[in-house]
């Protein structure tokens, strides 16, 4: 929720000693009076300058899957919803669900507030590549390539640090991103001349793709377009950015009857299913979507009589191999001896 231009000033000077705070902190870390500590391995972080959603979870399955197609076996350090998080029905933050479902048993997850700590206990069963989740304010650990995003539609919210604002530190940190990734767009130059400001580091686009709905809660079952076309959903989710999702309903064809957000990571009670069911019903609504990661925080008992549906989705980026050398290179400039 975008907060009043009173409350916003009212906040400013707490947003502005936050700031300096993490300023302060990125100093101390850049200076070697606070210590990064190292994994034996590489470490690539995906991570952004404010909070909620930017398409984190899809770029790190998009890296998950690039190293795996290269033969490796990456771990993907995260900290999870509040250091251990909303989980799913199997004790999963959702995003690890989410993340499990798409690539089975082919990549370790170290989930815990002490990432160096997790990683460095899978590094002894062999692992050498590693995805830091939400990992650009984590100084405590190096990393090797700093792949920062950016949401096209609100950039960098009001442009105000924590808690005025939705910014964790200042626009200025961008300077320590090896790329930049915008997202949701194809090409906005007003940003580029912005980001440009503040760092000159490579900068990509990617969209989100629908890949395919799937019918909840199996997620085995997919809607067919035919019978998609036929169907007026009730959209509705628990994500960082809710209006980005039912935007992208709307342009991927959906006929939405009508929408309700939650906080990020709900985690829906029976009872909201069911009014929700209602709702739909109100609207003339034939079926529930959500997106993949509110799966997870669904009931365990499902007692609605319409259908729900989750959009499972792919980050689809504008120059994938030119990406992927840029990461590599990143990775390269960190380590003198290639341990690829």
């Amino acid at each position: 929720m975008k907060l009043l231009p009173a409350r916003q000033r009212l906040l400013q000077p707490l947003g502005r000693l936050y700031g300096a705070a993490m300023g302060l902190r990125t100093r101390l870390y850049a200076a070697g009076l606070l210590h990064s500590r190292r994994l034996p391995g590489t470490v690539i972080s995906v991570g952004n300058l404010t909070v909620g959603g930017t398409g984190k979870t899809p770029m790190v399955l998009w890296l998950a899957e690039r190293l795996l197609a290269e033969g490796h076996r990456p771990v993907i350090l995260t900290r999870g919803y509040r250091g251990f998080g909303n989980r799913s029905d199997e004790g999963m933050p959702d995003e690890v669900a989410l993340l499990r479902r798409r690539l089975g048993e082919h990549v370790q997850f170290g989930i815990g507030k002490d990432r160096y700590q997790n990683g460095l206990a899978l590094s002894k069963n062999g692992a050498e590549w590693f995805i830091l989740d939400d990992g650009f304010q984590h100084l405590e650990l190096e990393r090797d390539a700093d792949i920062v995003l950016i949401d096209s539609t609100d950039s960098f919210g009001s442009g105000a640090v924590l808690p005025a604002g939705r910014l964790r530190e200042p626009r200025s940190a961008l300077a320590r991103a090896d790329v930049v990734v915008i997202t949701r767009t194809s090409h906005v130059a007003a940003l580029e001349n912005e980001i440009r400001w503040i760092t000159s580091a490579p900068i990509f686009y990617g969209q989100m793709r629908l890949e395919t709905v799937l019918r909840a809660p199996s997620m085995t079952e997919a809607l067919l377009e035919r019978v998609q076309r036929q169907y007026k959903f009730f959209a509705f989710c628990g994500i960082g950015n809710p209006a980005a999702f039912f935007n992208d309903l709307t342009k991927w064809g959906f006929s939405v009857a009508d929408r309700r957000s939650f906080a990020d990571h709900h985690r829906y009670a029976l009872a909201e299913m069911q009014e929700l069911e209602r709702a739909a019903i109100a609207r003339g609504a034939g079926a529930l979507i959500c997106t993949e990661k509110d799966i997870s925080n669904l009931p365990h008992s499902l007692a609605t009589s319409l259908p729900i549906y989750a959009c499972r989705i792919r980050l689809a980026l504008s120059d994938e191999e030119a990406f992927w050398k840029t990461v590599r290179a990143a990775v390269a400039r960190s380590q003198p001896v290639n341990r690829a």
